[in-house]
């Protein structure tokens, strides 16, 4: 059997000039479903469930998955124990491997935007978000959790562009505004976070991450003439003290809640 991929690359030529990433959804020899990227070297390949390499670290399906297995397994010993500290602790040789989940979710992330499969990315976005918060809470190192606290405000705005794009979907376009103003709030909420602690907040990609935002939400507001969300009209009521009101709107919220996939 070749192991060269001549006839792949042949039959997928790579064009530099095509603007953005170039993904696609094939079957592997074993009949399963994978994500192949177009990259001037060659071709990317990546599984679409559990981990995008394939790999079980430790035996799980995922490093966090691993890594909250130790953090519970700790809480048990801890209170069973009068000398184990509660919390445990990611010390710096897992460090790698952390990076390495990192870095992959993005990659797959990005190739299920080029394949609009919003579902799939919002689900990657959410996992690389819950390893930055597993990060904060059980890495005694500062400096590599702000390295990777630093590219929070771009998960979030790759959940936002999911959670919205689902939304438009199932046309629902106020759906789609609350979940844009929700990451707006999210991610201003982070970068003040962040300037108060760090020195070199022009790093971060914050502010023109929100500005993006703003401009998708004035284009869904125009192309569905969406005027007041349920959630802002809430808020308004709140402002007013008019509690009547907003107990109504509520519960029109849970019942718009109820009627999501």
């Amino acid at each position: 059997m070749p192991k060269d991929i001549d006839d792949a690359l042949r039959d997928w030529p790579y064009k530099p000039d095509a603007g953005s990433l170039v993904a696609r959804q094939v079957r592997a020899r074993d009949g399963r479903w994978v994500i192949q990227v177009r990259q001037e070297l060659g071709i990317l390949q990546m599984e679409i469930d559990g981990r995008p390499d394939g790999l079980r670290p430790y035996g799980f399906r995922t490093f966090l998955d691993y890594l909250r297995h130790r953090a519970a397994d700790r809480g048990l010993h801890a209170a069973r124990s009068k000398t184990l500290p509660p919390t445990w602790t990611m010390h710096a040789d897992l460090q790698s491997e952390f990076d390495r989940e990192i870095v992959q979710f993005y990659q797959r992330r990005m190739a299920w935007l080029a394949l609009h499969r919003y579902d799939r990315m919002l689900a990657d976005a959410e996992h690389s978000l819950a390893l930055l918060d597993f990060a904060r809470r059980h890495c005694d190192d500062p400096e590599f959790v702000a390295g990777h606290e630093r590219f929070r405000s771009l998960v979030l705005f790759h959940r936002a562009q999911a959670r919205a794009a689902l939304a438009l979907e199932r046309h629902e376009p106020e759906l789609a505004v609350d979940a844009v103003r929700e990451a707006v709030a999210a991610i201003e909420h982070h970068h003040d976070q962040w300037t108060q602690l760090h020195d070199e907040a022009d790093e971060t990609p914050a502010l023109a991450l929100i500005e993006q935002l703003h401009e998708i939400e004035r284009e869904i507001r125009r192309s569905f003439n969406v005027r007041s969300t349920l959630r802002e009209q809430l808020d308004e009521a709140v402002a007013r003290e008019d509690y009547e009101r907003a107990a109504r709107l509520r519960d029109q919220i849970r019942a718009q809640s109820r009627r999501q996939p």
